[in-house]
């Protein structure tokens, strides 16, 4: 019997409700493969998307970056709970004891505490990399002590790049390539424009400012100096896949090629922190560079990845032998995601996605004291205001994020309970869910954000 032989019109169908693009999907049960493609890569041009077509996965690399460092790890060249310094003396913080106190564990696991979102732009050479790392050593803020609390963070894993091409004595770019993208048999993968202008490539589609059909991107790819933490890899969905059965098959690869030491899987999916939670879909732990999740008593685990109107999902169920692979190159991915996930996951593996939060059907009480106030991130500012029952926030671009062209926009969040709100109306096509933690501290989000006013 073929593995999922209404894949094609399912897709399709979720694209046509939810207005993307194009969208590709692969999954792999056993030794079987399905995919499928509908819609187009570039609305400008009309190149439809096939199931070879590239995507950009954005922080899926994150694995590709973290299976690098356990390579290290199995070679004796690192050692996991030793400070980052010992093997990258130009890793450095604002606050000099957490200079000294931050370990490769917790850049893997998002526990360094220091500011996650610097994408400075450093250029196009192959010294962006430790470029950045200057940058990150004279920039970023530590917002709570390493280890105390999960809050996500791209700048550690641009370090843990810096870190694997230092040891390996060449750019992540090369490291990647020799030691992954190689061994793993992929062809379909791409570093740079010009790897990936030899396929069909994905471009990103973003809302159109006056209400038409979504517009393409104004720029095709982020900084080099954040392609460890998800910046500029393309891929197939096909070859995530590819990379799922090389972690289920105990780190060897199809070919048979030994990729990782054996039992790199296990330890990379062992629990390295609960992060606060925001429902029963958001992950539960992060591993070393694993999410986990719990999804209807089954362990999952995966990655997800988003860059200017592209989004990844990236999924793997060890226990079934299942890995699931989606992207999509436009706005309201998450409902997409939902409804394709939902039926996938059913199928393939007999697992009953979690829904997402949605505002109660009735108002939740609150006590509206130590909600109000500013709380500020190297990407953007909360502005946070009681109001007709719950929460306006206000979200104010910065950096990186005003670059690309993002507007204020203000959002009516409702209350959850327990410290945690919903948005009242959907955003994308979901109702994104956020916390207030230690007090109001912080604004949650996966990101502690700390409280600069109010």
């Amino acid at each position: 019997m073929t593995l999922l032989p209404h894949l094609p019109q399912l897709l399709h169908e979720a694209a046509v409700r939810h207005g993307v693009p194009g969208a590709v999907i692969a999954v792999g049960a056993g030794d079987e493969l399905a995919e499928a493609a509908t819609g187009v890569l570039n609305r400008r041009t009309g190149v439809e998307a096939t199931t070879d077509s590239v995507f950009q996965v954005g922080s899926v690399t994150k694995l590709w970056t973290a299976s690098l460092v356990m390579q290290l790890v199995g070679d004796g060249l690192v050692d996991l709970d030793a400070p980052v310094r010992r093997y990258l003396p130009e890793f450095g913080v604002i606050d000099a004891a957490a200079t000294e106190a931050v370990t490769v564990r917790h850049l893997l696991s998002h526990t360094g505490g220091f500011d996650g979102d610097l994408f400075e732009d450093t250029g196009r050479g192959d010294d962006a990399l430790i470029r950045l790392v200057a940058f990150i050593r004279a920039n970023a803020t530590q917002v709570h002590r390493p280890g105390e609390l999960f809050s996500y963070c791209n700048a550690g894993y641009c370090v843990l790049g810096a870190l694997v091409a230092a040891l390996r004595g060449g750019t992540w770019e090369s490291v990647v390539t020799e030691r992954l993208i190689g061994p793993l048999g992929a062809t379909h993968t791409a570093l740079f424009a010009e790897e990936a202008m030899l396929f069909r490539a994905a471009v990103g589609h973003v809302p159109d400012p006056d209400g038409g059909p979504q517009r393409v991107v104004a720029r095709w790819q982020m900084p080099r100096s954040n392609a460890p933490a998800g910046s500029t890899l393309c891929a197939a969905p096909r070859e995530l896949v590819r990379l799922g059965r090389m972690f289920l098959a105990d780190g060897v690869a199809e070919g048979g090629t030994r990729v990782l030491p054996a039992g790199t899987f296990a330890a990379m999916r062992a629990p390295q922190v609960a992060p606060p939670r925001l429902g029963e879909r958001p992950p539960i732990g992060w591993g070393l560079g694993f999410m986990l999740f719990d999804w209807d008593g089954v362990p999952v685990v995966g990655h997800d990845g988003s860059t200017p109107g592209q989004t990844t999902c990236f999924r793997i169920v060890p226990d079934r032998g299942v890995v699931v692979a989606v992207t999509v190159n436009g706005d309201a991915a998450g409902a997409f995601l939902d409804d394709v996930l939902t039926a996938v996951f059913a199928e393939v593996a007999g697992i009953r996605v979690p829904q997402r939060p949605r505002p109660p059907a009735e108002p939740v009480p609150f006590v509206p004291d130590g909600y109000a106030g500013s709380f500020s991130g190297p990407l953007v500012t909360y502005e946070v205001a009681v109001a007709g029952g719950g929460l306006d926030i206000t979200l104010i671009p910065k950096g990186f994020a005003a670059e690309q062209g993002e507007k204020p926009t203000t959002v009516r969040y409702v209350p959850l309970g327990g410290d945690r709100f919903v948005s009242a109306e959907p955003v994308d096509g979901v109702h994104p869910v956020l916390a207030f933690l230690d007090n109001g501290r912080y604004l949650y989000n996966t990101r502690a954000v700390p409280r600069v006013a109010g």
